[in-house]
């Protein structure tokens, strides 16, 4: 048994590698160690597949499952799914996406990890990959963060450090599991409307809440205008919901218009961050030689090709900045 830990990890990380599998197989493979399980890369057929029955995601996006599917019939599948062994078949732990479009594909089988661990496992294992994903929504994300802390006793920071994600990031998204009917109806609709959603969590009045959230649903109504709205308490509003503009105009102005820089800023920070960290995974990939030699050399090209369109148009930004705040740019 001394000599398993080392050996076992070592095997795990190479079947992942093999496998091509995502930046979420550090992860996995922490959990999977963790319970010394066994654990084997094999094709299994598609049919022999049974669902998670505590699966965490309430809704795939069929397009995107129709592309994925598209792109499996034309090139396989390039990620192994997870697996544990059910009587004569298999319960799928991981990887759901995948398949269901090699079944849209209809293939016969398909590249799996198959590790044996018991049923906690299995669904910790489960929430941390459907967490990683992109396409998660806001309230899935915060219903698997509760589960995360409630059923396995993770720490708010245990789990952000595990899911990637910073502090505050995390007591948010468990904010919204306690967000009112209303508030929950807005993100099924517009998941982009997630920093409404708290501003009107800040409403204790139903009534006007839900008239908000219309109005949100409806893009009547902005974040910036919101924010003055609920930062403004004593303030009444007509029965469409509209801030009474006849008193103190000219200070409710000045706010409105700081409330709006803030958005701005806001709007600006987050987009920076995400060019930021996407260049940062750009760099992480083309570091590995041995992908790239997987990728044929017209593939290459157009990629090439693309990267300097986005240089043109990361350079116009730049110039479309400076040209805005020209007293920066002279002290420089």
């Amino acid at each position: 048994m001394g000599s398993k830990g080392p050996a076992f990890r070592e095997n795990i990380h190479r079947l992942f590698d093999e496998a091509q599998a995502t930046d979420l197989a550090p992860g996995i493979v922490s959990l999977i160690e963790s319970r010394g399980a066994h654990a084997q890369i094999r094709e299994v057929p598609v049919s022999k597949i049974l669902p998670n029955p505590a699966q965490p995601r309430l809704s795939y996006d069929e397009e995107s499952l129709t592309e994925l599917a598209e792109s499996i019939r034309e090139h396989g599948v390039l990620q192994p799914i997870l697996v544990r062994p059910s009587g004569t078949k298999f319960e799928l732990i991981a990887g759901e996406r995948r398949w269901r479009a090699s079944s849209m594909a209809e293939r016969d089988t398909i590249p799996a990890i198959v590790a044996e661990f018991d049923d906690q496992t299995a669904l910790e294992v489960s929430i941390i990959e459907n967490l990683q994903r992109e396409d998660v929504s806001p309230l899935e994300e915060a219903a698997m963060f509760r589960k995360m802390t409630e059923v396995f006793g993770y720490s708010v920071r245990q789990l952000a450090q595990k899911v990637g994600k910073d502090k505050g990031y995390v007591e948010n998204r468990l904010r919204l599991t306690d967000a009112p009917p209303d508030v929950r109806e807005l993100l099924s609709v517009r998941k982009d409307t997630i920093s409404h959603a708290y501003e009107l969590m800040k409403i204790g009045d139903e009534r006007k809440r839900r008239r908000l959230a219309k109005r949100i649903a409806n893009g009547e109504l902005s974040l910036a205008k919101l924010r003055l709205i609920t930062g403004t308490t004593g303030q009444a509003e007509d029965h469409n919901g509209h801030a009474d503009r006849k008193p103190a105009r000219r200070a409710r102005t000045a706010a409105g218009h700081a409330a709006d820089a803030r958005a701005a800023d806001d709007a600006l920070m987050g987009a920076r961050s995400k060019l930021s960290e996407g260049i940062d995974d750009l760099v992480e990939i083309l570091r590995q030689p041995e992908l790239l030699d997987q990728i044929p050399e017209v593939n290459r090209s157009n990629f090439a090709k693309h990267l300097t369109i986005t240089k043109l148009k990361i350079e116009n930004a730049i110039a479309i900045i400076r040209a805005g705040a020209p007293s920066s740019a002279e002290s420089d």
